[in-house]
């Protein structure tokens, strides 16, 4: 079955950078085939989700809160997409979860988690001042 799982989080200060990796595997698991989402658990406040790749890899979706400070990338054909993460703020910390859903030839990537169907168990993120 497909299964995605996160790496790269960790505690950092205030203005510094993070690139997070979210590495699919499975049957016929390839970022051609699959939308890939970041969504954030923060403390006290609702699962959001932060940034979203399409498996066309089309104009990406990125939540106006990290819009301009995070990149959300990966190469077609390839199993692995990155999160790299500019300008940190303490509003930033969280867990961090990938998601991925099949959406093949498509530009579009969707906002609702309902949508995704393979999640990761996250990886935490932690923003000091």
């Amino acid at each position: 079955q497909v299964q995605v799982e996160e790496s790269g989080g960790r505690s950092v200060q205030s203005g510094g950078s993070l690139e997070l990796s979210c590495q699919g595997s499975g049957p016929g698991f390839n970022l051609d085939r699959y939308a890939i989402g970041w969504f954030r658990q923060s403390p006290g406040k609702e699962r959001e989700i932060v940034a979203c790749r399409s498996s066309r890899d089309g104009e990406p979706y990125y939540a106006a809160s990290v819009k301009g400070r995070f990149v959300i990338s990966g190469e077609n054909a390839q199993t692995i997409a990155h999160l790299q993460m500019n300008d940190l703020k303490a509003d930033d910390t969280g867990l961090y979860v990938c998601a991925a859903y099949r959406s093949e030839a498509t530009y579009y990537c969707a906002g609702a988690a309902r949508e995704y169907r393979h999640w990761g168990r996250g990886t935490q993120v932690t923003v000091s001042s």
